[in-house]
């Protein structure tokens, strides 16, 4: 597998990233065509930054985040959850993991790992924050592996059929 890891110039490569995630997550056209339309805004924040899978030459994989800003629409959606439990000076001071997505027939060979590892190695912020569906799913394993804890769980978002869990680890990540 010559799989290469890199910067990823998301807004120039968005379709192929969510054709991937598209494929990794199950969404449909008008769900992609939503989600286009954020992550070229969110390419525009301070901070943001992306980073590839690539086999072969094709993208496999992709994570991007940014310095998280409580004035973002994930913040004032989780700030309640947060808030509750005791946790929303998570909000402060974090790099938020907005999207990690790989492609299923690249899943379970470090990819995942790798990337959500390197693109949390550049930032000056103490601690990393996100949100995965709420199941024990693969994904909430690899999470829990780099240390992340639960922070927040059934947080619902505004039409999102599954409610998620948003959860935060100190940095850097824990390694194997």
């Amino acid at each position: 597998m010559d799989l290469v890891i890199g910067p990823l110039d998301l807004s120039t490569h968005v379709d192929e990233a969510l054709a991937v995630q598209a494929v990794a997550f199950g969404l449909g056209p008008e769900e992609v065509a939503v989600r286009r339309q954020i992550v070229l805004r969110h390419m525009t924040y301070p901070g943001a930054r992306a980073l590839g899978a690539t086999v072969g030459g094709r993208l496999v994989g992709f994570v991007y985040g940014m310095p998280n800003e409580r004035t973002h629409w994930w913040s004032t959606v989780v700030e309640p959850y947060l808030r509750a439990q005791g946790h929303d000076n998570w909000l402060d001071d974090s790099f938020v993991i907005t999207e990690l997505h790989v492609h299923p027939a690249h899943q379970n060979k470090g990819i995942g790992r790798s990337l959500i590892t390197r693109i949390t190695e550049g930032a000056t912020e103490p601690r990393s924050i996100l949100s995965a569906i709420d199941v024990e799913s693969p994904a909430r394993g690899l999470y829990r592996s780099l240390g992340y804890t639960d922070l927040a769980r059934q947080v619902l978002f505004p039409s999102a059929p599954k409610p998620y869990a948003v959860m935060g680890a100190p940095l850097p990540l824990r390694r194997r």
